[in-house]
């Protein structure tokens, strides 16, 4: 997601004819790809990379490992339009991990503002720590360093190896997995958990020279979130779609429909936790009982998420039953 803006070297200008799908007729089992075949999709996809890249600021050329961490943090479930006005603001006010490990957790919450699960915060905060006392305050450029710090998982790692150092990894998130799902396996959707067959295919199409995996990463992805979309995919803009298996199958519908979770919000315990947290960030100290039940119209249930806020480290309880944002 924060991949650069295209800059040289370029990918190689080849053209491509003709469908090349893979060998094998899904993700499940189209594990390996032929060398053509996987070079004619990345040479495509980089081509339009280099002309439809966005260009977002942890992009830029004078972008720091920390940045992008930020930025790959805040944008694992919250859109770029909203990411964008938060990761300006909290770049400018902790522009290195020294500076967020030392702020207030209090102050971190409030400028997470409305991102969303905001438990992402003092994971971020913990990281920072664990940055300054682990590497002397420089982001780690190993992905197995990276790893080993709170709230980085694989993808995360990988991100940050290609999007900051440069270097090699194989990033797979959810639209380079919905890219090689259709464009390879010929399916609508990828299932709904990472499997094995797909980390061997998304292997299979990473090349190795650090350059080019770099801009596959950011291609692929860029690809995914402009164009071959979850909903409404814009096939006809598509640089894949004279070879795209799922498109030359006429489409077929998601296999895995029937296991996908429709989230709800209203009534949630997500939206009374929610608003907790929203009057705690908003409010000049803390709620007492009287105003904090004033929030929610089902007493045991707010009564329960304040536990689970609790418990998250994301508020602090007094005697009598109010709560703050943590110190």
């Amino acid at each position: 997601m924060t991949a650069p803006t295209p800059s040289s070297p370029r990918p190689d200008r080849g053209a491509a004819t003709g469908p090349r799908t893979g060998t094998g007729t899904g993700t499940g089992t189209g594990t390996t790809a032929p060398r053509s075949c996987a070079e004619e999709v990345r040479d495509a996809v980089g081509q339009w990379y280099s002309r439809h890249a966005r260009d977002l600021p942890w992009r830029a050329a004078d972008r720091t490992a920390w940045g992008v961490l930020v930025s790959e943090v805040m944008l694992q479930q919250t859109p770029v339009v909203r990411v964008e006005p938060a990761w300006r603001a909290w770049v400018e006010r902790w522009p290195t991990p020294g500076d967020l490990a030392a702020a207030p957790t209090a102050d971190v919450l409030r400028a997470w503002g409305r991102l969303g699960y905001p438990r992402r915060a003092l994971r971020l905060q913990d990281c920072a720590r664990a940055i300054v006392e682990r590497h002397g305050g420089d982001v780690p450029r190993g992905e197995d360093a990276l790893r080993a710090l709170p709230g980085v998982g694989e993808y995360t790692a990988a991100a940050v190896t290609a999007f900051a150092h440069g270097r090699h990894a194989v990033v797979v998130d959810t639209n380079v997995r919905r890219v090689l799902a259709r464009a390879v396996g010929g399916t609508a959707l990828p299932a709904p958990s990472f499997t094995a067959a797909e980390r061997r295919l998304a292997t299979a199409y990473a090349p190795e020279p650090d350059d080019a995996a770099v801009l596959w990463a950011c291609a692929s992805m860029e690809l995914g979130a402009l164009v071959c979309t979850a909903r409404n995919p814009r096939c006809g803009e598509c640089p894949l779609r004279d070879r795209c298996a799922w498109r030359l199958a006429g489409r077929p519908a998601d296999e895995h429909a029937a296991r996908r979770r429709t989230q709800t919000w209203a009534g949630t315990d997500r939206q009374a936790r929610g608003r907790v947290m929203a009057a705690l960030r908003e409010g000049d100290g803390p709620l007492d009982r009287t105003a904090l039940h004033a929030l929610w119209h089902d007493a045991a249930q707010l009564d329960r998420c304040v536990a689970s806020l609790v418990e998250d480290g994301l508020v602090e309880t007094d005697d009598d039953g109010g709560c703050t944002l943590p110190t």
